[in-house]
């Protein structure tokens, strides 16, 4: 579809809105086009006029008649995976319907086109396929991927999110079944921050898999091979990110998604300075980490540099969870040593300290220090190190066990007690356990959506969902419209502020560290509108000229899902000229 409003993305947000667009497809493929099918919302005369006039039944409906008829057969549906598949199919035929069913329903549908249920439909991935909604790109097709970025229809991609399938959330090697994380982070990019679907773009990088179950799988879809692990994976990645650049601009985005922990943070160092790039399971949860520990300390009244954290995990989200939380601190005046001594780690070997046997990884040495004692448990590192913060990010399941969490409420008038690892089961706890064992004290987050908690009392706490969704969309939007290069972690201390900011004392009350997901659109501006403030004053924004007020200039740019129009632009010749075809008429008599 070429939209006369194609640069400017949108005329309103949130106001359902007509404009007219250009198609040149007609009859059938039109109707097959995600991107320009109504379905019954085709009016009378676009169907005379577009040739699909009698390929659909007589009833012009609305676009609120069809989202009622989606959201009824949503309802029928308990099966997560059942959900998803219904969802993406609708996204398969009609793109605005799509978002417009996921925005005005986003608590109950996040969890299905994200985590948790896109996990499931990962591992499930070569048997619900129904249309490929990505590039695929093997390690056979080294030296091409450019050619290969050429096949792809959309010219004017402004992001990517690309996954080599390595470490799928919290179930790890699922190789090419991966693409179902970079579909759903940017269907999250446009239903949360308005960027327009077709400037995304999900990859995934086929270089094999050592998961035997899926080599053994005759229904996998990906190379049968395992992993390359040589100097090919790496010139194939730096053909990749040269091939986007060349092909969509320097100030394309970049998002990492869900590569192994090793992969994960070289590649961010090798490439953050030379691309427009982040890895999201580094720095998007540090931000949203940071963010609950931040509205945290409203509650317990304390600043974040009186806090001593203890991670059970020590890969990459912990580290960048780690790195933030010590930037943040430096920011009132500690030192980067003093800040590191607030934050231990534990991982599957122990606690991570001088003198142990298991080697340490260079990442890790940062927070590598002198043994407090005998430690042979979580229980006892947390008895030990006395934490007022646990942040479990390791995936390995349930391990904030029932002693963990009554020794936190004994040693913490309101211990902090975050269980991050996705999906579902394999978080470090349950919501009900830390509100129960606690008496109601701890402040609790989660990775995956958990439901409210009434205590015996009566008391009800709904609990905040630490999800990347508050911080991604939003801070991509704000790169995008201001031609960023190179995205430097203050901006995710700058998102984690602005997201902690946005949190209501009456929230707090409830229970929450986050907004409610409901009004995440509203959440995702706002944060746009403060990182674009931040990168324009830092001189890290190259798009000029600099809008005067950033906060109206992002609203009037974000997609929305009212549809366009595709009669044809009718108008009037004026008077005058009709007088003058008259007059010249006359004197031809």
């Amino acid at each position: 579809m070429l939209s006369r409003l194609r640069t400017t993305w949108s005329l309103r947000p949130y106001v359902s809105v007509c404009r007219w667009a250009h198609t040149k497809e007609k009859g059938k493929p039109l109707m097959l086009n995600p991107r320009t099918n109504k379905g019954m919302a085709f009016s009378l005369q676009e169907r005379q006029i577009l040739g699909i006039h009698g390929l659909l039944p007589p009833k012009v409906e609305t676009q609120d008649i069809q989202a009622m008829r989606f959201q009824k057969n949503l309802k029928k549906m308990t099966d997560p995976l059942q959900k998803y598949i219904y969802l993406m199919g609708i996204q398969e035929r009609n793109e605005r319907l799509f978002y417009r069913v996921l925005m005005e329903d986003i608590d109950e549908l996040m969890p299905i086109v994200y985590t948790p249920t896109v996990g499931l439909a990962c591992t499930q991935y070569g048997h619900i396929f129904r249309r490929p909604k990505g590039l695929f790109i093997s390690i056979r097709d080294r030296g091409h991927i450019r050619s290969i970025l050429d096949n792809w229809p959309e010219t004017n991609v402004a992001a990517v999110v690309v996954t080599d399938g390595e470490r799928i959330l919290g179930l790890g090697d699922l190789g090419v079944y991966g693409m179902g994380i970079p579909v759903g982070k940017l269907c999250l990019y446009t239903a949360c921050a308005g960027i327009r679907p077709e400037k995304c773009l999900p990859v995934v990088i086929d270089v094999g898999t050592d998961n035997e179950t899926l080599l053994e799988d005759p229904l996998y879809m990906g190379l049968y091979q395992k992993r390359d692990r040589s100097q090919a994976y790496d010139d194939l990645i730096d053909e990749f990110m040269e091939a986007v650049v060349d092909k969509y601009g320097q100030d394309t985005l970049i998002q990492f998604e869900d590569f192994g922990n090793h992969n994960a943070f070289r590649f961010l160092r090798k490439y953050r300075e030379k691309y427009c790039t982040f890895n999201d399971d580094i720095q998007g949860t540090a931000s949203v980490a940071l963010a609950g520990l931040l509205a945290a300390q409203r509650v317990v009244g304390k600043p974040i540099t009186e806090h001593r954290v203890l991670f059970l995990g020590a890969g990459e989200a912990a580290l960048g969870i780690a790195n933030l939380i010590v930037m943040a601190m430096m920011e009132t005046g500690m030192t980067q040593d003093e800040a590191r001594k607030k934050i231990w780690m534990f991982d599957k070997y122990g606690l991570i300290a001088k003198g142990r046997q298991q080697e340490t990884d260079g990442n890790q040495e940062a927070f590598l220090h002198d043994s407090p004692g005998n430690i042979q448990s979580f229980l006892d590192a947390v008895n030990t190190i006395k934490p007022t913060a646990i942040i479990g990010v390791a995936g390995a399941g349930p391990l904030f066990t029932h002693d963990v969490i009554k020794a936190m409420g004994n040693l913490n008038e309101r211990p902090i007690i975050f269980a991050l690892s996705n999906p579902t089961n394999k978080a470090e706890c349950t919501a009900e356990d830390a509100y129960t064992l606690t008496d109601g004290r701890c402040l609790f987050a989660s990775g995956s959506p958990f439901g409210p908690v009434t205590l015996s009392d009566g008391r009800v706490f709904t609990p905040g969902q630490g999800n990347n969704a508050y911080i991604f969309p939003g801070v991509a939007l704000a790169v995008i419209l201001s031609g960023v290069r190179h995205i430097s972690d203050t901006v995710f201390l700058e998102a984690a502020k602005t997201l902690a900011e946005q949190l209501t004392d009456k929230e707090l009350e409830e229970g929450r560290l986050y907004p409610p997901l409901s009004n995440i659109r509203e959440v995702s501006v706002q944060m746009a509108v403060k990182v674009m403030e931040y990168v324009y004053a830092k001189g890290m924004a190259f798009r000029y000229p600099e809008p005067v007020d950033k906060n109206n200039f992002i609203r009037a740019t974000v997609w929305n899902t009212s549809y366009d129009s595709f009669l044809p632009d009718t108008y009037d010749w004026p008077d005058v000229i009709s007088k003058c075809l008259m007059k010249k008429e006359k004197n031809t008599m």
